[in-house]
């Protein structure tokens, strides 16, 4: 019975350094081309560089053109909804003042005018809010592309693996090396086909 123990024993500490070996060897022929390409890959050098963007956006005579517009536009908005809102105040005033010598239907008429421009003025509010909305959908949609074809065209000598954004306080980059920042090439580059667009 002890004999029968000590076979099964080595028979089981052959198999195990069998599976062992298996487990652990470099596997031969059209799998090991895949490591191996795999290999390289992860040895070939990965170069990243990174554009701020808060300094992209002080900078960038689009950026900053386009901004203005923007601006402008949702001031004009608030203006023409003051302006009307003030409007419509000052009749339900007038209104007020003259309740008591108005008739029952003259009232009631005058009621449903009033809330009938109230409406009108919320529908307004709404669509113009949408609209500016949009455009600025639009805006940064169009500066995507501009800054992705700018790099596309600033990456084929350079070589960079990956090109990262950064931003003051809203990145999740931890430590960036300044010899790596190319923001202020972008941003020559970016301008000068600005200006080249304008000419």
């Amino acid at each position: 019975m002890k004999k029968v123990s000590i076979v099964l024993n080595v028979v089981l500490f052959v198999l195990v350094g069998i599976l062992f070996y298996l487990h652990f060897a470099k596997p031969s022929g059209p799998g090991n081309m895949a490591t191996s390409a795999a290999e390289q890959h992860s040895d070939s050098v990965l170069r990243i560089a990174y554009v701020n963007i808060d300094s992209l956006e002080q900078h960038y005579s689009y950026f900053q053109v386009k901004k203005e517009e923007l601006s402008k536009k949702q001031e004009s908005i608030q203006k023409d909804l003051s302006s009307r809102a003030k409007a419509l105040q000052d009749e339900v005033a007038a209104l007020q003042k003259k309740a008591s010598t108005m008739t029952q239907s003259q009232g009631e008429a005058a009621q449903k005018s009033i809330m009938q421009k109230q409406q009108a003025l919320q529908q307004r509010e709404q669509n113009l809010r949408q609209e500016f909305v949009g455009e600025q959908q639009q805006f940064n949609t169009e500066l995507h592309n501009r800054l992705d074809a700018f790099l596309k065209k600033y990456n084929q000598d350079k070589g960079y693996t990956y090109i990262l954004s950064y931003s003051d306080g809203l990145s999740d980059i931890l430590y960036k090396e300044p010899s790596n920042d190319i923001t202020a090439d972008v941003i020559r580059g970016l301008n000068a086909e600005e200006t080249n667009q304008a000419k």
